[in-house]
């Protein structure tokens, strides 16, 4: 039934919404501007994308308003939002503001688990990703203040920068703790043992 919205909305189909909610659009143009625009925040592919529209417009909340045809090229079919799509876009992307999401990252498990190698590969591969994450920064930096777009627009990817630079601080202040020996390792820990404990809760020698 029409109005009800029974897709739950991707990232991409979040990303397609916001673009048609600016102007009509054909898919290979919203595949242009979300790569540009979103490349970093959501994984976009063409074959994706056009997957994403065809649902949406299964469910009411995108429609066709023709077709556009650019010199030689083949007819394109044109999209626009409906009113039930920029209600479903309203609601989705106020969740998302509202509410924290419980990820499940891989790198906060790497350093959890880092203790069960030597303290010296350690520190060699958090600088090894340290240097990665210059270069990411650096990129990230050049997009921000380099594209003319109005900063409203990139406040994701303005989010994603003060991430990155709070990691590389984070991991800078954790290597010297390593290194210096602030931050024993456990293979220095003299005497440390992993307690088990019973079905109880109580623990066992």
């Amino acid at each position: 039934m029409r109005g009800v919205v029974h897709m739950v909305l991707t990232p991409l189909a979040v990303t397609i919404l916001g673009l048609l909610n600016e102007r009509t659009m054909h898919p290979y143009e919203m595949y242009q501007l979300a790569a540009t625009r979103r490349g970093r925040l959501v994984k976009i592919r063409p074959g994706s994308l056009y997957h994403t529209v065809s649902r949406l417009e299964g469910e009411g909340l995108v429609r066709t308003t023709g077709t556009d045809r650019a010199g030689n090229r083949p007819e394109r079919t044109m999209y626009e939002i409906t009113d039930p799509g920029r209600d479903a876009l309203g609601r989705r992307v106020s969740d998302m503001l509202a509410t924290p999401v419980r990820e499940h990252p891989q790198f906060p498990l790497a350093l959890a688990e880092a203790h069960n190698l030597e303290s010296g590969a350690v520190v060699e591969l958090l600088h090894e990703r340290l240097g990665r994450l210059d270069g990411e920064i650096d990129e990230l930096a050049t997009a921000a203040g380099g594209t003319g777009t109005p900063r409203i627009f990139g406040l994701g990817n303005e989010y994603l920068l003060a991430v990155a630079r709070a990691e590389r601080e984070w991991l800078r202040e954790l290597v010297s703790d390593i290194d210096s020996g602030t931050l024993p390792w456990l293979d220095l820990l003299e005497g440390f043992t992993f307690a088990r404990r019973d079905h109880s809760g109580s623990a066992k020698d």
